[in-house]
């Protein structure tokens, strides 16, 4: 062994830097050499090579993003830019390739494989949480962390206005910040992918006009994934403010939730990830991801990090629902994909 790899790709995760650390740092104590590349698979195939020493490595894993800098690069789906990739890491004699990334960065991994003899290793990071083999992924936890205090701000005005608020989170296809979110901040309803049916906006109108009446001088909040309804959350409200006759204020978070610093348990999951992803290289394991279930770190197959769907927790589902004012799934069934 020479040398290793290391890339950050795809959106970036509070938590990356400090995954970088621990891998150069664990790899230097193996006597294994360390270059980053800048800018993910596109900075392999353009030969952005950054030397990585442990001395490099102070003070970064309080920082949010990644030092390394990342993009996504769906071009790296051509063999062409593969092999290119390939010829690159075999110039620096890189022997294998840590990626930190999530599900398009694992696939763009396998797909590396295919084409390069050496060993590939995914580390996840992604705040969206949705990779199938690991419980959580770095930046997710300071992703939650965030949104909740963006709704708690939101909800001091929204009470002291007695107004109602529809806050919409990351998570285009996987409701895992719109869920933790939503029960950190005690939110009268949720919008996730995952809920079966959605709720109708004659039933979401109906819950409000109901709250409202309750409780005529406070606030309600619905947390609403991305790209969830047509029109996005400012298509939302304006449809629930003509059918209830109440202002519905729209509030997009966006990266925000991808920004800061990253949280102790994302600081301390991403250099548990990174110093296993090294161990794994040094014991010759390939084309898998380091992953975290039950508090114990796995190995999982990289193929089956993306060709499966990862499920909401059901017992959080049913506890969020529980503790709504109205149950909108309640009423025919509910499941979480």
């Amino acid at each position: 062994m020479k040398k290793i790899a290391v890339i950050t790709s795809g959106g970036d995760a509070p938590g990356m830097n400090a995954c970088i650390r621990a891998v150069v740092i664990t790899a230097w104590q193996h006597d294994v050499e360390v270059i980053g590349f800048r800018h993910g698979f596109r900075g392999i195939v353009d030969d952005l090579n950054q030397p990585l020493h442990p001395d490099d490595m102070r003070l970064v894993s309080q920082r949010g993003g990644t030092f390394l800098k990342s993009s996504r690069y769906p071009e790296f789906r051509e063999v062409a830019r593969a092999k290119d990739a390939a010829k690159v890491l075999d110039a620096h004699d890189i022997s294998a390739l840590l990626v930190i990334g999530g599900d398009g960065s694992f696939q763009g991994a396998d797909h590396l494989a295919k084409y390069w003899k050496g060993q590939v290793i995914g580390i996840p990071g992604t705040i969206d949480n949705d990779l199938a083999g690991t419980d959580t992924t770095i930046g997710f936890s300071t992703a939650v962390d965030t949104a909740m205090e963006a709704i708690d701000r939101v909800r001091e005005t929204a009470e002291a206005m007695a107004r109602v608020f529809l806050i919409e989170v990351m998570g285009r296809h996987a409701g895992f910040i719109g869920l933790h979110a939503a029960i950190a901040s005690s939110a009268e309803a949720m919008l996730l992918p995952e809920l079966e049916p959605q709720p109708k906006l004659a039933e979401m109108a109906d819950a409000i006009l109901q709250a409202r009446s309750a409780f005529p001088d406070s606030s309600y909040v619905v947390v609403v994934s991305e790209n969830l309804w047509p029109g996005g959350v400012s298509g939302l409200a304006t449809n629930l403010s003509k059918a209830t006759g109440v202002t519905c204020h729209p509030c997009p978070l966006g990266h925000i939730q991808r920004g800061g610093r990253p949280n102790a348990q994302d600081r301390i999951l991403a250099m548990q990830l990174g110093h296993a992803a090294v161990h794994a290289v040094i014991d010759g394991k390939s084309q898998i991801m380091i992953g975290l279930e039950q508090e114990h770190v796995v190995e999982v197959p990289l193929h089956l990090t993306f060709e499966r769907d990862k499920p909401l927790d059901p017992r959080l589902v049913q506890l969020q629902l529980g503790l709504q004012g109205v149950n909108f799934a309640s009423k025919k069934g509910s499941k979480t994909a």
